[in-house]
């Protein structure tokens, strides 16, 4: 596969392969007038209320129209992880016709846990062959296809821009959700190195509720921590106004993976473009084998620093 630069109207179609074809029609005749497409984000609707409209019209590009030939099932999250498995096993006894999980590893996770019959489309930060999702980035295999935003592998690129702007942090605190696995252990895996690598020293840290997360801020100040560096997830997302509240009160310079944490006042954001994922997913959600459309993966990646080092006393 390559890993190239591209337009929007490549990203909307994103798997090749047929797009007007997907058993929609089968599907319809089987169980209902329209299929029904399962959209779950574990967010919350807030922090994504982009997605929707922009899955819509990834949907139309195929020539699917929500309320007409194809109904669209949205369920938000708001980072309680645990709900997904009975949320899933909701959706395959129901036998919907897709299960689409733009932006959660562990939807994704869920999704492929409850069927291997479904067809499930997915937009993931870690390797999809590494969490078990498919067989390889060409030929999936199985019963999933979708999308690899790159969220972990530009972990020490990210670490590197947060550096640059507070050229004298030295003491970084690195704060993760436990909850969701996959985020966390491929943070922890990937930043000590990254962090000797440019003589910085590292303290983690635990949130999975808000309160946990008043505490870690509370932790950092005490052990006087120059910088924050907060781990894609989620939930921290949908918190991204009590993080930056926090990190503004207490003078913390703080390095986020979304620019909808920049855009609530984040210091910097450098990530994949997220906002573009749900078209490409709509589109991915027609194909006709998602097991033999294979994985693209945008390079695509925003910083951006919304003030200067001199700002935050630095």
């Amino acid at each position: 596969m390559q890993f190239d630069h591209f337009r929007r109207r490549e990203f909307i179609t994103l798997l090749g392969g047929a797009v007007v074809a997907w058993p929609f029609a089968v599907r319809a005749q089987q169980q209902s007038a329209v299929p029904v497409v399962g959209f779950v984000n574990a967010g919350s609707l807030d922090m994504s209320a982009n997605r929707p409209a922009a899955f819509r019209r990834g949907l139309s590009e195929t020539g699917y129209v929500e309320g007409q030939n194809v109904t669209v099932e949205y369920h938000w999250f708001s980072g309680q992880y645990d709900r997904l498995p009975a949320l899933m096993a909701d959706l395959v006894r129901r036998r919907v016709a897709v299960i689409a999980t733009p932006g959660g590893t562990l939807a994704a996770l869920a999704a492929k846990a409850a069927t291997t019959t479904i067809p499930i489309v997915f937009g993931v930060g870690e390797d999809p062959v590494k969490l078990g999702l498919v067989s390889s980035l060409a030929r999936p295999g199985g019963n999933a296809t979708g999308i690899n935003i790159f969220l972990q592998e530009i972990t020490a690129k990210r670490l590197g821009l947060l550096h640059e702007l507070v050229p004298k942090a030295v003491r970084i605190a690195v704060l993760v959700n436990p909850a969701n696995t996959p985020s966390a252990e491929a943070v922890l895996r990937d930043i000590p190195e990254a962090a000797r690598a440019i003589g910085l020293q590292i303290q983690v840290l635990n949130a999975s509720t808000s309160r946990e997360i008043e505490a870690a801020f509370a932790t950092l100040v005490r052990d006087r921590a120059d910088a924050l560096f907060v781990a894609p997830d989620t939930f921290f997302i949908s918190r991204r106004v009590q993080f930056t509240t926090l990190a503004a009160r207490h003078g913390i310079p703080a390095a986020y993976s979304t620019r909808e944490e920049v855009e609530a006042g984040g210091l910097m954001s450098y990530g994949t473009c997220r906002s573009c994922s749900p078209p490409n997913l709509s589109s991915s959600s027609t194909c006709k084998r998602p097991g033999h459309s294979a994985l693209r993966c945008p390079t695509r990646s925003n910083c951006s620093p919304t003030r200067s080092s001199s700002d935050i006393g630095q």
